[in-house]
């Protein structure tokens, strides 16, 4: 029964020991498990300096990390997502679309 109940975690073991190879600051990361009718979300916090590869340029590490989670999740017969917290004192600005296309008609 033992190895029935870490199978259970498997996907919050994984996203944790990834996640730790990832950063700089392994001994700051904090991965949560919450299960709701939705599936299981996985919430991820780092320090604020490794944000930026947790979520990596364009999105793309984030999005890595999903598609995995979902291969575990499929492999458990759970749907699993993730969420990547915002640390306190976080510097994230939100793009605007509209600054996006200023940006553009600019270019000569």
């Amino acid at each position: 029964m033992a190895a029935k109940a870490s199978s259970a975690y498997s996907d919050e073991a994984f996203l944790e020991y990834v996640v730790k190879a990832l950063v700089d600051k392994p001994e700051a990361v904090e991965v949560n498990r919450k299960v709701d009718e939705m599936g299981v979300l996985l919430s991820v916090k780092v320090d604020k300096e490794d944000v930026g590869k947790l979520i990596g340029r364009l999105g793309n590490t984030a999005k890595a990390l999903r598609t995995l989670l979902r291969v575990v999740g499929i492999k458990n017969h759970a749907r699993v997502n993730l969420k990547i917290e915002e640390p306190e004192g976080g510097t994230h600005v939100p793009r605007s679309r509209e600054m996006d296309d200023m940006v553009g008609d600019l270019k000569l």
